[in-house]
């Protein structure tokens, strides 16, 4: 067996936690003294990252106390061997780690400690191994997101208790693009944990990201009615606040087809469905149009929706739907009664058509 087969191996028998093998085959060829600071693969891993990302304890403590293997060898993302017991959920690993003398806040690629890399799993053990050890909750990865921010998109709301208890300030934290943990737990809908940071933490009502996008609007978007019910008894939030664009959630929740939050929205709180957003006077039709989104469509028009509104620039929401070449939407839209005129520049939706099948539906009238 040629010396990188036999790496090759060695590193099947970490990750299938077989010490007792290992330590034969190490004896055997004798290369004990080359594994110490050998990298492995695209990703540049050593036996220790191996032996931390499985949780095998017995065989991270004979990497360290026999090979003597260097805790703090990074691979090529720059992670160490505490970041991938972290990440994996490996509490005995991360404490021996610790103990060995790793560094608790050590950044990978990114800047992500292994605080965070735990905060993405739902694994309490972990994060209170670290923290007990002095890890900072308050440090920030590339993006501006602590580890905080990064729990509150994973929803578990012990985490979350917890890192408040730690530290009853690191909710007070925006990520460069100004989004808060708000933003990110209403976005992916973890109604537990936004009730917790209702309760306990200090968010200004309809805080808004760099767009000027809300909760209230994330939450709809990705079609959290029951947490944008939340934010509405509970915050206060409006169903009118606005973006940089001027877009509101029913502007929203038509870009991604929430047909069940545009309802809510309509029906329930009165929201002019024929609202148009101030930047280009795009209404939800448009929008809906624009991405393609027939259910949409037709869920618009049943509430209300004007077929024949036009935007800033002449254009209706046949406009946008041939330009975006959707043919179902197209069709739709003709099937509901928009007929093609002009826009303000002379164009008209058919001539913005370059796919032969929606060409047919003017030419040949298929509708």
């Amino acid at each position: 067996m040629d010396e990188e087969k036999a790496f090759k191996h060695l590193v099947k028998l970490i990750q299938d936690g077989d010490l007792c093998t290992l330590k034969k085959e190490l004896s055997c060829i004798n290369v004990a003294h080359s594994v110490k600071n050998k990298h492995f693969g695209k990703s540049g891993d050593t036996f220790l990252h191996y032996a931390s990302r499985h949780g095998h304890l017995d065989i991270v403590t004979f990497l360290v106390k026999e090979i003597r293997m260097d805790i703090e060898l990074y691979n090529n993302d720059y992670k160490r061997p505490l970041h991938e017991a972290a990440s994996m959920g490996h509490e005995q690993c991360v404490s021996y780690l610790i103990k060995e003398g790793a560094a608790v806040d050590c950044l990978k690629k990114a800047d992500w400690t292994p605080l965070m890399m735990a905060c993405t799993k739902r694994n309490l053990g972990v994060i209170q191994v670290l923290l007990s050890h002095g890890a900072d909750s308050t440090l920030k990865n590339k993006d501006g997101w602590n580890s905080f921010h990064i729990a509150c998109r994973e929803g578990d709301p012990e985490v979350i208790q917890h890192l408040l208890l730690a530290n009853p300030e690191v909710w007070k934290t925006e990520s460069k693009t100004l989004r808060t943990p708000l933003h990110t737990a209403a976005m992916h809908g973890c109604q537990e944990v936004v009730t917790i940071l209702l309760q306990r933490c200090d968010y200004v009502s309809d805080c808004r990201d760099s767009c000027g996008v809300t909760p209230f609007m994330d939450a709809l978007k990705s079609g959290h009615v029951s947490l944008a019910k939340q934010l509405m008894e509970t915050a206060k939030a409006s169903p009118n606040a606005t973006d940089v664009l001027g877009s509101q959630a029913v502007h929203h929740a038509a870009v991604t087809a929430q047909d069940e939050a545009i309802e809510f929205l309509v029906t329930d709180l009165g929201v002019d469905v024929n609202q148009a957003a101030t930047h280009m006077e795009l209404t939800a039709l448009h929008y809906a149009a624009k991405e393609g989104h027939t259910s949409t469509i037709r869920k618009l028009v049943e509430l209300g929706a004007d077929l024949h509104i036009r935007d800033k620039k002449g254009r209706s929401a046949l406009h946008m739907a041939c330009t975006g070449q959707h043919e179902d939407a197209a069709k739709t839209l003709l099937q509901l009664g928009l007929i093609d005129t002009q826009d303000s520049s002379g164009t008209t939706a058919q001539q913005l058509a370059k796919k032969p099948d929606i060409l047919r539906m003017f030419q040949y009238d298929l509708i």
